[in-house]
This record gives structure tokens, C-alpha cells and sequence, in this order.
């Protein structure tokens, strides 16, 4: 019997990874050299300036502007993390009331302007409040993860050293969206009221989820070895099904499969293409190749 395929691989720690990660799940075909650590995000710049892993996680505007500018990536249907983005854009309770609808000629700090949560809540912002996305100034402290997109004019860069809760909080911004769990500090709260209230309210006009990562894969892999990619792709559906079902009640927010993602995808492509982020809309079926469209 041949060695295994040895495939280097970003994948973080999520739920539905879990399994895979701790090697509870394995296969005699390929095997996932996994690049240590739970934090995949700054990765993503090698993702895609470097083609540094043979399968990845990445996030979807991070896969949709890559691919819009040429990188050699193909999309898995297989949502590693999805989540509704209205909690994580805060204010400083402590300096008066504010709205989302208030934004407008304000300061908001963000990541970086194409960060997938960041484009979430733009969305979320202009639809759902009539905030003028070109009357706010973006701060930012990182650069694009794709090298040859360009911020827009309303983009400035934070001072060296600063952070977005550091800068809230000394009043040099309005608003900052973190990217994980809001920091415990009870000066800070939700800009959307009843943001889980309002995610509902968002799932049930889009019946769709809002796409954090997928896993994709390098083009050449999957030309050259599609039996491979295939494995890939059970392993992480073997993980997600080790991960069980959601609670009672719950959203499954982390869908496997084309079909079962495909509202989602023409969402987040809209989102995306409305935002000028992307020069055109794509076709979910574009996402894919011959091998992973097919895919269940």
C-alpha cells in the first residue's frame, strides 16, 4: 500500500474541526499536515500572496476578492465557521447614546476593510439602518489580505500601536468592530439593540446564514489529485458529524454541500459586489470546479 498524500493544511480550531484536528478521525489516502495553532486569520495573507497551503481555511470575502483578482483557489462547500455579525460592533456606553443610524460623518475602526465581519456589518448597516457607507471614515490597522485590492479614499490607518477597543475607548473613534467575544469591559456595548433579536430578523428576510470560512483548496490539487480532494472534503464532513447536530431550536451554521449553501453564497456575493469590493458578481457554480461542485 502507497504512503498517504501528505497535504499542508490551515484549519482551525472550530467545533466542527475538532475531531480532525485531535487526529480522531484519519484516512490511508491523504494525510493533513495541520500548521499548529488555533488562530488561522493571519494566515490568510499566505493563503493567498503565497499559495503556502495545499488546503485551507479562508474566509469568504478574503476567497472572493482573491478570486476575483486570479488566485489559483477553489472553493470546498464546507462552512467551517458561520455566525451573525451584529454583536460585534460596539460603542462606549459611557460617552451618551448612539445608533447605527448615527454613523453617518463618524469614525469606526475595523480590522481592515475587506475583513469578512467588517463587510457583514457594512451590509448590515446600510440595508437595515440607511447608513451612507461613504459618509463614514474607516480606521484601519492591517492591510488587505489580497495584495492587489486597494482600500477605497474613506480608509485611513491607524496610528502605529493603536487598537480598535483602545481607540473607542479614548474617544478617537465612535465605533470599532471587534472580531472575537466583546472585551468584558462594561463600558462597552452592542450598536445594534437586541443584536440577537436582530439576527433573526436578518435570517428570516435572507433565509440565509452570514459565511465567516470555508476550506479551499489549490486549483493545481485539484486537477492533479481530485481523489484526494474528495478525501479531504469527508474528513471534514466525518469531523462535522462528530461535532453532532445543533441544539434544538438552533441554526446549523455551519452547512456542508453545495446546494445546501447555495442562498447563502448569492448573499454573501451581493453583499460583496455591492460593496465594490468585487468587479462583477459571480455565479455560486463559479466558486467551484468539476470536482468539488459536485460535492454533497
Amino acid at each position: 500500500m502507497s504512503d498517504p498524500l501528505v497535504l499542508s493544511t490551515l484549519l482551525g480550531d472550530h467545533a466542527v474541526t475538532r475531531a480532525l484536528r485531535r487526529g480522531e478521525i484519519s484516512s490511508p489516502h491523504v494525510r493533513l499536515d495541520i500548521a499548529p495553532g488555533t488562530s488561522v486569520a493571519p494566515a490568510f495573507k499566505r493563503v493567498v500572496r503565497e499559495l503556502a497551503f495545499d488546503v485551507a481555511e479562508l474566509a469568504i470575502v478574503t476567497f472572493l476578492l482573491a478570486k476575483a483578482h486570479g488566485k489559483p483557489l477553489v472553493l470546498l462547500p464546507a462552512v467551517v465557521l458561520g455566525r451573525f455579525q451584529h454583536p460585534f460592533l460596539v460603542y462606549d456606553r459611557e460617552r451618551g447614546p448612539l445608533s447605527p443610524g448615527d454613523l453617518n460623518g463618524r469614525r469606526v475602526a475595523i480590522r481592515s476593510y475587506s475583513v469578512t465581519t467588517v463587510t457583514w456589518l457594512r451590509s448590515i448597516l446600510a440595508e437595515d439602518w440607511g447608513v451612507d457607507l461613504d459618509r463614514v471614515t474607516w480606521v484601519t490597522f492591517e492591510e488587505p489580505h489580497v495584495a492587489e485590492f486597494r482600500d477605497p479614499p474613506t480608509v485611513q490607518r491607524a496610528p502605529a500601536g493603536a487598537t480598535p477597543t483602545g481607540m473607542l475607548l479614548a474617544g478617537e473613534v465612535d465605533a470599532a468592530v471587534v472580531g472575537e467575544a466583546v472585551p468584558a469591559d462594561p463600558r462597552l456595548a452592542p450598536l445594534i439593540p437586541d443584536p440577537a433579536g436582530a439576527a433573526r430578523a436578518w435570517h428570516e428576510k435572507h433565509q440565509a446564514i452570514q459565511l465567516n470560512h470555508l476550506v479551499t483548496v489549490k486549483a493545481s490539487l485539484s486537477r492533479s489529485e481530485p481523489r484526494a480532494v474528495e478525501e479531504v472534503y469527508r474528513l471534514l464532513r466525518e469531523s462535522k458529524r462528530a461535532a453532532g447536530p445543533p441544539a434544538p431550536g438552533e441554526l446549523d451554521t455551519t452547512p456542508f454541500g453545495v446546494e445546501a449553501n447555495r442562498r447563502n453564497l448569492e448573499v454573501a456575493i451581493e453583499v460583496v459586489y455591492r460593496q465594490h469590493l468585487i468587479p462583477r458578481p459571480f455565479s455560486v457554480d463559479e466558486l467551484f470546479d468539476d470536482v468539488t461542485r459536485r460535492l454533497e
